[in-house]
């Protein structure tokens, strides 16, 4: 890769900020022809018929609450909710009942009690409703004994410029569905059911791949990048790293929920070279192979050498700073890329909606986090501006409610 006066930057250089190359946009956009050309693994798969995308249902009853492990659709908002003065237990319990109600007609196609537009209620489009209980949520029932121990909020990191109007909140709505419309009409009705009992501290609204454009794979997010490969495997794995075996009935299968904002900041990043910015990451862009392998799960080999000497995968890389080999401390990370509207001069506002679902934020988020801000080059790209935690609570039965083994 070379700057604008041809002279090579080194891996040494993306230390000391030479790795910014105007040239690299350019040549990273030939490197992505080329791959598309003659690497499979990023032609399109086939595509689902429409029909079956409206019509699709997930359920809302049983023991977990759904769009945890549910395969993420493409739309979401994450709503949330701060309680008025005078929502104690008994009113909490009140409005869970609501929103709990409308929410199980909603996903399953069938409108919501006092729907003002019933006809938007008629594709559910794989629409789940998955309610978090933030820290203050607890304090309000009276209950603050029974919240888990690390659904408290984060500790300071030296990256984090967080912002009030994107942190925090009492209650949690993850709201996602393979259609925005179906997305927005259920944002909609939940909203007016939470207004005798609270008001809307933030939403933020995501998306990932429409639906059926590329089942199966890995999503990518506005860095190129690949997103979420490391999450934990279906079965065993995903039982150990996200859900909760232990403790009482209002506790046991659930989980605990990290929203983080982060903005990338994509004009610098658009003037990085794509070697720069797979040293970055420490993953190929196109197939998502680590540096030292050829396909998207591979396992990193963090002790290869180049022949300049210096390790493949760089220690300073998001790959090397994130990566986690016990099953029982990963994350099932279930983000969202955000994208407003850009400034007058054209510069973005874009970014991830970082959604990750953990059974233990202390031994198993906490950690990864503290060596992502210590040292992950990434972070000359992205700043977190939003976090908040979240206890998600177990399902419930047919003619039960959300909270109600916590509650009721």
């Amino acid at each position: 890769m070379t700057g604008p006066s041809n002279r090579p930057v080194s891996r040494r250089g993306l230390l000391t900020g030479g790795a910014l190359a105007a040239g690299g946009a350019l040549a990273g956009a030939a490197a992505v022809t080329a791959a598309r050309s003659t690497n499979p693994e990023v032609r399109p798969a086939d595509t689902v018929p429409v029909a079956q995308v409206g019509t699709a249902v997930e359920p809302f009853h049983g023991a977990r609450q759904a769009g945890v492990t549910t395969e993420p659709q493409a739309h979401a908002a994450f709503v949330t909710f701060t309680l008025k003065p005078g929502t104690d237990r008994a009113a909490l319990g009140r409005m869970l009942r609501l929103l709990s109600d409308d929410a199980a007609r909603l996903t399953q196609g069938r409108p919501a009690l006092a729907d003002t537009e019933p006809e938007l209620g008629l594709l559910p489009a794989r629409l789940t409703v998955t309610f978090g209980f933030g820290p203050g949520l607890y304090r309000a029932a009276g209950l603050d004994d029974r919240r888990p121990p690390s659904v408290a909020d984060l500790p300071s990191f030296r990256i984090d410029r967080l912002q009030p109007h994107w942190s925090g909140g009492d209650l949690l709505l993850q709201i996602c569905a393979d259609d925005p419309l179906t997305v927005a009409h259920a944002q909609r009705v939940l909203v007016k059911d939470s207004r005798p009992f609270a008001t809307v501290a933030w939403v933020q609204q995501g998306f990932r791949r429409a639906a059926g454009a590329e089942p199966g794979r890995t999503q990518r997010n506005l860095f190129g990048q690949l997103d979420g490969t490391a999450n934990p495997k279906p079965g065993g794995p995903m039982e150990t790293a996200v859900w909760i075996h232990d403790g009482p009935d209002w506790l046991r299968d659930g989980t605990t929920l990290v929203v983080r904002r982060i903005s990338m900041n994509l004009e610098t990043w658009d003037l990085l070279g794509r070697t720069d910015r797979e040293l970055s990451v420490g993953r190929r862009l196109d197939t998502g192979a680590p540096l030292t392998g050829t396909a998207e799960h591979d396992e990193p080999d963090f002790d290869a050498l180049g022949p300049d000497g210096l390790t493949v995968i760089p220690d300073f890389s998001h790959l090397a700073r994130a990566h986690v080999t016990d099953d029982r401390l990963k994350l099932l990370r279930r983000s969202y890329n955000y994208d407003g509207a850009p400034a007058a001069d054209g510069t973005a506002d874009s970014g991830l909606i970082f959604a990750s679902f953990q059974a233990d934020i202390t031994k198993q988020f906490l950690p990864i986090q503290r060596r992502l801000a210590e040292r992950d080059l990434l972070n000359e790209w992205t700043t977190p501006i939003g976090s908040a935690v979240f206890a998600v609570p177990p399902g419930c039965p047919e003619g039960g409610w959300v909270g109600q083994q916590l509650l009721g």
